[in-house]
């Protein structure tokens, strides 16, 4: 599932490309996707101007002129597009905006939704989302606090989007190699040195891997930064690998059903 890196990375290169733009058409091929009937989701869109992307967490948010937004979440699969009619790829869209002659598509889907909302139901929906962990204001401090009120395993905590928004499996795990902690400790076990290495770690790597553009396909033909991060991944996804720090073999394992990658030997 897209993490913030990826939603920051999709973020930054929208707001590039189609900040700005007018919508001159819509397409929606499942209806489950959206929140409205098709004809009045198109009828809204319609010669509306998208005068800024965002994000928060995992979240994409489309500002329309008109005050409505459009809240993106890709969930598990999804992902996007940004082409012509021509060089679209070969699989279903749930849903494609025009641009004129540029076309986003909406990938993927099944579990995601693109939700036409009003700014006070955007408020209303985000509300419960904890902390942006790249914010200014989410000093060491702020980490500390929110550490005090846990006794959960520390990647149950981290994955908790009411607890910090934006990190997933790939990036909970990769926070804590960097770290040098077992994903599997409990947070009161904690020192106060791991606190802090636990939060430069965090604002490393995601900021690192938003950088390299996280791990998902491009975005458009020629693009060169979308996906960059994937080889650069320490630990994610790679079980029985040797580990970059002292080349024993990275351990996978499951807790609560969510895969956990580490090195046993080198986190402790």
């Amino acid at each position: 599932m897209p993490e913030l890196p990826e939603m920051e990375n999709y973020r930054r290169l929208l707001q590039e490309k189609i900040g700005g733009g007018t919508i001159t058409a819509t397409h929606v091929q499942r209806e489950k996707t959206i929140n409205l009937p098709p004809a009045e989701f198109a009828r809204l869109l319609q010669d509306n101007r998208l005068t800024l992307v965002d994000r928060r967490g995992k979240h994409l948010l489309f500002h329309l002129e008109s005050g409505h937004v459009l809240l993106l979440h890709l969930m598990l699969g999804g992902f996007l597009y940004l082409g012509s009619a021509e060089d679209k790829l070969k699989r279903t869209a749930q849903v494609t905006l025009s641009f004129g002659e540029r076309l986003l598509y909406f990938h993927g889907l099944r579990l995601g939704y693109l939700h036409l909302l009003t700014n006070v139901q955007i408020d209303e929906r985000l509300a419960p989302l904890g902390p942006e962990p790249l914010d200014p204001l989410f000093t060491f401090t702020r980490f500390t606090e929110l550490l005090a009120d846990k006794r959960s395993v520390l990647k149950t905590a981290l994955v908790n989007q009411h607890w910090l928004a934006g990190i997933g499996n790939c990036y909970a795990d990769e926070i804590c190699f960097h770290a040098a902690i077992l994903p599997t400790r409990t947070i009161p076990t904690l020192s106060l040195e791991e606190q802090k290495r636990l939060y430069h770690s965090m604002q490393t790597v995601l900021t690192e891997a938003i950088r390299f553009g996280g791990y998902m396909q491009p975005l458009f033909q020629g693009d060169s930064l979308t996906g960059g991060f994937d080889e650069r991944c320490q630990v994610y996804d790679r079980g029985g690998e040797p580990c970059p720090r002292c080349g024993q073999p990275i351990e996978k394992s499951e807790l609560s059903s969510r895969k956990v990658f580490a090195c046993a030997n080198c986190q402790h």
